[in-house]
């Protein structure tokens, strides 16, 4: 039988010995401390540079950055490939790299989903960005035939 956790509510008056006097099994209200998500220490080891310990993020927002120049430049589809290679690049380093610093959010699993299908439906709209799309999907115009028809 497992023991019964109890939480101080931290909210409520203190007793003689500055202890709060309220007991729940609620969780507090306010978290105090955060945990790092797994693998968010550093890329690189303590001593070095700043941007040195953080590369990964920097990577991924290099090509992003790139990317939005190509779109800025009238290079469209060129740029909004290259912002979705750089979700999935994000992707694959959350999956292979042990620490990746500052592009570790959540837990391992949801970075790479988020990374993953983000940077693929990027990918695929900008393969199917009109005029001359690079991908043609047969089904998608008869759904928007249908859901924008009149009759």
């Amino acid at each position: 039988m497992e023991a019964e956790v109890t939480v101080r509510d931290a909210i409520s008056a203190p007793d003689a010995s500055g202890q709060p006097r309220r007991v729940t099994r609620r969780f507090p209200l306010f978290t105090r401390d955060t945990a790092r998500p797994e693998g968010g220490g550093r890329a690189a080891p303590g001593d070095a540079p700043a941007p040195a310990r953080q590369w990964p993020i920097l990577a991924v927002l290099g090509l992003v950055a790139i990317g939005l120049l190509l779109t800025a430049l009238d290079f469209f589809r060129v740029g909004c490939l290259l912002v979705g290679v750089a979700l999935l690049v994000g992707g694959v380093m959350r999956w292979v790299l042990p620490d990746v610093g500052m592009l570790a959010v959540r837990s391992r699993f949801t970075d790479i989903a988020t990374y993953g299908l983000l940077g693929a439906a990027i990918v695929l709209m900008a393969m199917m960005v009109q005029p001359n799309p690079w991908l043609q999907i047969p089904f998608l115009k008869d759904t928007l035939h249908f859901t924008v028809s009149s009759g």
